[in-house]
Parts: C-alpha cells; structure tokens; sequence
C-alpha cells in the first residue's frame, strides 16, 4: 500500500524554479581549480568576499593538490638533537634554535628515535637522575607523497605538530610541522622575530647594534652602514641580491642561529633562520672597526 503522504511531501522535490534551472544551464559552475580560482577572483572584485578571505580559500584550492614533500624542511636542514649528548648540550642547543620540538637521534642522523619536547628539559634540571629516553615522545613518520589535506587531518585527530618525512626508500627526506601546513591556507605565521611591513627592515636595537631582515637589498645595507658589500673572494660572477643570501656565500653554508661572520667592517650575528634562510641578523660594527 502506498504512503498517502508521499504525494504531498516528495522526499526529492527539486525547488529550483524554471528561471534558476535555466540560469544554471547557461551559466554552469567551475570545472577546474583554475576556473573555481577564476570564480573567487570574481567574488572578490564584486565585493562578495574580501581579499582576506580570497587568498585563504585559495590556499585551501592549492593545497589540496601539495604533499608533504612539498612543504618539508629538508633533511640536511633539520636541527636534530643526539640522545648521548650532555645536558648542557642539549640546552645550548634548544636555546639557540628555539624551537619547541626535536627529533632526536641516536648515532646515525638517520636514526630517529623520537621527538623531545624543549619543556620537558626542565624537568632534567630539576631531576637529573632521570633519563632522556623517558622524556621522549613517539615520532610520527609520514611518506613525501602525503596529501596536506589528510596530514592537517592527521595532526588534529593526533594531536601532533610535527611529523618526519620517508622517501620512497625509507630514509629521512625531512620534517613537516602542523605551521608548515597551515600557512599554505593562512600565510606566513609571524613569530616574535616579525615586525609589520611599515616598520622597515633596518632598525636600532637599544645596544645601538642593528635589526637587520635577511631578505633586505644588499645595497640597502651597504647605503645604511656607509660600507661596501662585496663577497670575500669578490668573484665577479656572483650577484646577490639580499644579505642573507650574500652572508650564506661568504660562511660557504647555511647559517644558524648564533653563528656570527665579519664582512665590510660590520659582524653579522644570525638572529634567527627559517627554511633554511636567515630571517634576522644582529649587525654592529666590528672590534677593529670600532678602534679604527
């Protein structure tokens, strides 16, 4: 026997009028990321969305489509802790690179035994007679062909901020953290080192040494300390356009934080780096330049 409702209440009714259906014929939605992009744009200069919003949803389109290898820092630019090394070691080194994570390794840097929380020192401070092997957390290991959208799925339902990356092979590629995958849809996360735009990438410190951004114009620097910047071998087919990537050929590698390198007069202090680029350098005048 037939439901004497179903008439009146059709489970599917479609209750698009004649006019929405032909206007969805002739003008049908997106096919493609490019033409969904296309569409945000659109919505963007009819003031449907702001530029904000635009960009954001854009990353969500992109990242979609990256993986893990993608977005990795790789390998050789990892900061690794050493499970034999000595307290004060390993505080020097947390404090000197100041992040909140390690992977920590025992012997071969291949060897990931698991990550150590930088907080979880204090409490060796506080008892010594305890071993590092208990403070340690399980490391999470994913493949360089992990989508970012199912690695941010896996951090939140995992509560983890950082995961080592495996080639195909199954060996270390690099890692990722739950940041990296966030500013893909958010954009760059600042951190304390970050000042805004208008507040220039040159700028006094109280010890009267200088703030100096990574990226800015060698010859802005050159002009603001009065000096002439050159490589040390002043090889003429070298061509640099920031100062970090200037400062990175003159150390012959990529610098970390508290490395220091004299050039022109002036010593640079390596204040803190990202992706393997120095985002701020200490700069004052060095000791002969000061007598002089």
């Amino acid at each position: 026997m037939s439901d004497p409702h179903s008439a009146r209440h059709p489970e599917r009714e479609d209750k698009r009028t004649f006019l929405q259906k032909l206007a969805e014929f002739i003008h049908p939605g997106p096919d493609s990321t490019a033409e969904l992009i296309e569409t945000l744009a659109e919505a963007e200069d009819n003031h449907i969305i702001n530029n904000e919003s635009r960009l954001m949803l854009e990353g969500v389109i992109r990242m979609a489509d990256m993986t893990a290898g993608d977005v990795m820092v790789a390998a050789p630019r990892m900061d690794l802790l050493s499970i034999d090394a000595p307290f004060d070691e390993l505080l020097h080194q947390v404090i000197e690179t100041a992040h909140s994570r390690f992977p920590v390794h025992e012997g071969d840097r291949e060897n990931i035994i698991g990550i150590l929380m930088a907080k979880d020192l204090l409490k060796l401070q506080r008892a010594p007679e305890l071993n590092i092997r208990a403070l340690l957390r399980p490391a999470v290991f994913v493949p360089e062909s992990k989508g970012l959208n199912d690695l941010l799925r896996q951090f939140r339902d995992n509560r983890n901020h950082l995961a080592i990356v495996i080639d195909e092979f199954g060996r270390t590629a690099g890692l990722i953290t739950i940041e990296d995958v966030l500013e893909q849809i958010v954009g760059e996360i600042e951190d304390e080192f970050d000042i805004v735009d208008d507040e220039g990438d040159i700028f006094g410190l109280p010890d009267k040494s200088f703030r100096v951004s990574g990226d800015t114009a060698v010859e802005r620097v050159a002009e603001a300390f009065g000096v002439r910047l050159t490589p040390d071998d002043d090889a003429p087919n070298h061509d640099f356009d920031t100062i970090g990537g200037l400062i990175a050929h003159a150390m012959g590698h990529v610098p970390k934080r508290g490395e220091r390198h004299s050039l022109a007069g002036l010593e640079f202090v390596v204040l803190h780096t990202k992706g393997g680029a120095v985002r701020w350098f200490k700069v004052s005048p060095t000791a002969t330049a000061h007598s002089s």
